[in-house]
């Protein structure tokens, strides 16, 4: 039940994800960058459930437009700290509402006690399988 659901709803992300230049991944590192704050690559990687190594052409070309800031850790100069710009914050959003648009479209088959429902267990099951 939930794959079918999932590739429909990133069937109508991808579109706009293309129209804002972004990919799945960038979408959703700008999105913890956004909820989270500063973090370092392990952590964000961690967070979105990513291989670090393999977020790294994505970080490239985040900072490269503009989008996130790379930063030394003051307590381990080693390590990277990952933040949002304002610009990749607004692009983010904007994404995101445009996104959410789109999503409407297929919860909105739901009666609205449903609908509150089904985002409530959504949100349980999202959360429980980040722990």
């Amino acid at each position: 039940m939930l794959v079918p659901l999932g590739r429909s709803l990133m069937r109508a992300e991808e579109p706009v994800l293309r129209a804002h230049g972004l990919t799945m991944w960038a979408y959703s590192v700008l999105l913890a960058l956004r909820e989270q704050g500063a973090r370092t690559q392990a952590a964000l990687a961690a967070r979105i459930g990513a291989d670090k190594t393999r977020l790294i052409p994505v970080l490239d070309d985040l900072q490269d437009r503009g989008l996130i800031e790379r930063r030394p850790d003051p307590a381990d100069r080693r390590v990277r700290l990952l933040s949002i710009t304002v610009e990749g914050r607004r692009l983010a959003e904007r994404a995101q509402t445009e996104i959410q648009r789109n999503e409407e479209q297929v919860l909105g088959k739901l009666p609205p006690s449903e609908r509150a429902v089904f985002l409530r267990a959504l949100r349980t099951l999202a959360d429980a399988v980040r722990e």
